[in-house]
């Protein structure tokens, strides 16, 4: 059964909240993030991606570069930008966008689930993406980067986060990238005790949706404090990361789209030819086109968006990988027609996120690349059942909206 666990939060001065919290670290290359904080000496970017601090060029994984969020950080809390809570307490974090709630509880949750599959994972992790932020966090001696977890609807659990809600004034309301974003400290013991022993007696497992680098760097630090202290209890901070958990529902996965450099030395007229040998291809019915059904696909080519429906034999029944959008489009035309072995590596391949619009994929075909894929958004129910599984999703799948934002919690280890 799944670790829910109170912690005392450094967390914003009600004066600064607006001022310092940001997108997280990993949405953005190191141009991007100096640009967004330029102007604001309080963007947890300069904590985040501590590299925009110094002079260009930097290698970002230099230990003065760590050490730099380190001291930025503590200066922030001795200027009294950051306060830290009192006594344990969990927290409710509410963002609005487009009208559209999404309601979860900011908590520790255990690093002992992550390693025995209480907190299953559906994504591979690069080593050195884990290192750089486990260096980060090792410098801070803090997490700073909530890991976005979902679990089943709990209709206990939902009842008891509406009721705080509805009878407490939060602590933060503001927006920020065009989502609202709001915040309330659970500082009643009896209701956070409840809501551990629901989580403990009735979630059994909790899903990674976002975030698995910061989970598998939560978990290089865990183990190396343990091996510098072979008396820990495992009540200490070190044993338990940083995360926001909302029920499945709530959860808005956006598609994630894909453009490709050319058409691996095809004629137009043989690359249609041969996606047709697998999909079935007309004119779409609007421009640009977004599908609206899983199995279909946009295709933008020249200057047409077509509609793609793959040939229902070449769905697989009982595999909830190759069954995905992601994976269908990957084994059934960018690798047999376009050539794309692996997404993960082949430099053709550019992947956008739904965010971004499917205008986004028009203007990167008329730019630097020659046709784009618009897909169905993946299901959150897919994503469960993948993790259940025990198995991997296709690179670049899912697309959460709207992201958390860094900087509002920060939970000391």
């Amino acid at each position: 059964m799944a670790v829910v666990k109170p912690f005392r939060a450094v967390r914003p001065h009600p004066d600064y909240a607006h001022l310092i919290a940001e997108l997280p670290y990993d949405v953005m290359n190191t141009a991007e993030a100096k640009k967004m904080a330029a102007g604001n000496p309080y963007s947890f970017l300069r904590i985040d991606r501590p590299e925009i601090n110094f002079p260009d060029p930097v290698d970002p994984y230099q230990p003065q570069v760590y050490a730099e969020a380190n001291r930025i950080l503590q200066q922030m809390i001795a200027d009294n930008q950051y306060i830290m809570d009192q006594h344990d307490c969990l927290y409710i974090y509410r963002q609005i966008m487009d009208g559209r709630a999404q309601t979860g509880l900011v908590c520790c949750t255990s690093v002992d689930d992550y390693l025995n599959g209480v907190i299953k994972k559906h994504e591979h992790t690069r080593p050195e993406k884990e290192i750089d932020r486990a260096n980060h966090v090792q410098a801070l001696n803090a997490h700073t980067g909530p890991i976005l977890q979902t679990y089943p609807d709990h209709e206990e659990i939902a009842a008891l986060i509406s009721s705080w809600t509805e009878t407490h004034e939060p602590v933060y309301r503001f927006t920020a990238h065009q989502v609202e974003q709001i915040v309330w400290v659970v500082d009643q013991a009896d209701v956070v005790t409840k809501i551990r022993t629901l989580f403990a007696e009735e979630v059994p497992y909790l899903y990674i949706a976002d975030g698995h680098h910061r989970s598998a760097a939560a978990m290089r630090t865990a183990l190396m404090k343990r091996e510098e202290n072979p008396d820990y209890s495992g009540d200490e901070e070190f044993n338990y990361f940083l995360s926001v958990v909302f029920p499945a529902s709530e959860l808005k996965i956006m598609s994630y789209n894909r453009v490709v450099r050319d058409l691996n030395s095809l004629p137009e007229q043989e690359f249609l030819a041969r996606i047709q040998e697998r999909f079935e291809v007309v004119t779409a019915p609007s421009q640009p086109y977004q599908p609206e059904t899983p199995h279909t696909f946009g295709m933008y080519l020249g200057s047409t968006w077509y509609k793609l429906t793959i040939k229902p034999e070449l769905i697989p029944v009982d595999d909830p990988v190759n069954r995905l959008d992601a994976a269908l489009l990957q084994n059934n035309l960018l690798e047999p027609v376009l050539g794309i072995v692996d997404p993960r590596t082949d430099e053709r391949i550019d992947f956008i996120g739904g965010i971004r619009g499917l205008k986004e994929l028009e203007r990167r075909v008329h730019t630097d690349m020659q046709v784009a894929f618009s897909l169905y958004p993946t299901a959150v129910e897919e994503v469960i059942a993948v993790a259940d599984a025990g198995l991997v999703m296709p690179p670049k799948s899912t697309w959460f909206e709207p992201k958390l934002l860094s900087g509002l919690f920060v939970h000391k280890i």
